[in-house]
């Protein structure tokens, strides 16, 4: 009765979780201690003008222990024209404050992310997931309620020379990000099986704003998102420009992210 007891307490934390796990953000959760999990972020930007890119980001990630994340990602994109190899990141996530009760929870957390990128500057905006050399470093809140999940993201972002190629001195090198994310489970309606596919609704609102010359810009991004056997993930994203004062890579973007989690690994 005791591993019974466990194993259910285990199962019915994945669940009530599975609503949190955000397509375009990360949440103040983390992922089991112990798990390895492989990510693949595929990316279309829409451009007025000149040709559509393409960008890929495979990713790794470490469930270190209940309070400790690791990522290391990989960037590739064919924004000089060939698709090729243009970078990659680590990022690091701690949770430290955790309010846990029947339902409902609520996490905190801090992160860091540090990225090196050979590409070319082509725009005001900062992103250091992908476009950037530099770091960021940020806070994260998350509230569990039931099947509804809301988080919000706050962000020093700061921009380096991009390899060979010197970040712009007109430009504004930093700049801070912010997000809301809200999230809704959709299916299943009453769980019975861990191995019921959750599906997930979400709308997720990212803006930024450059510290030098006050220049801004506000994104939504609605998504839906399924989980599979409590282990693998689908997530399907529009992002869509606001507004925006600044010159940007693109201000329209189709997501596809898939994710796959194998469960201790290294305990």
């Amino acid at each position: 009765m005791k591993y019974l007891g466990i194993v259910l307490l285990t199962l019915i934390s994945h669940q009530i979780s599975a609503q949190e796990l955000f397509v375009m953000t990360e949440p103040a959760s983390n992922m089991p201690a112990g798990s390895i999990g492989i990510r693949n972020t595929s990316m279309l930007t829409f451009r007025k003008e000149v040709a559509n890119n393409f960008h890929n980001m495979p990713e790794v990630m470490w469930g270190v222990d209940k309070n400790w994340m690791i990522h290391a990602a990989a960037f590739m994109n064919n924004t000089e024209g060939n698709f090729k190899l243009q970078g990659g990141s680590l990022y690091a996530k701690y949770r430290f404050f955790s309010s846990d009760d029947i339902h409902t929870h609520f996490r905190l957390a801090t992160y860091g992310r540090l990225s090196t990128n050979s590409a070319p500057v082509y725009q005001e905006e900062i992103e250091t997931m992908g476009m950037n050399s530099g770091f960021e470093t940020g806070i994260i809140a998350t509230k569990l309620i039931n099947k509804t999940a809301i988080s919000t993201t706050i962000s020093y972002e700061r921009a380096l020379n991009n390899n060979t190629y010197e970040f712009p001195e007109i430009q504004s090198n930093s700049a801070v990000n912010y997000s809301l994310s809200i999230g809704q489970l959709l299916h299943p309606k009453k769980y019975t099986s861990f191995k019921q596919t959750n599906i997930n609704a979400m709308v997720e609102f990212l803006g930024q704003r450059l510290n030098e010359n006050g220049k801004s810009f506000l994104d939504v991004a609605p998504s839906i998102q399924f989980i599979i056997n409590s282990q693998a993930r689908i997530d399907l994203a529009y992002r869509h420009q606001i507004y925006s004062d600044m010159n940007r890579m693109s201000s329209n973007s189709v997501l596809v992210k898939l994710e796959y989690t194998f469960f201790n690994i290294s305990n």
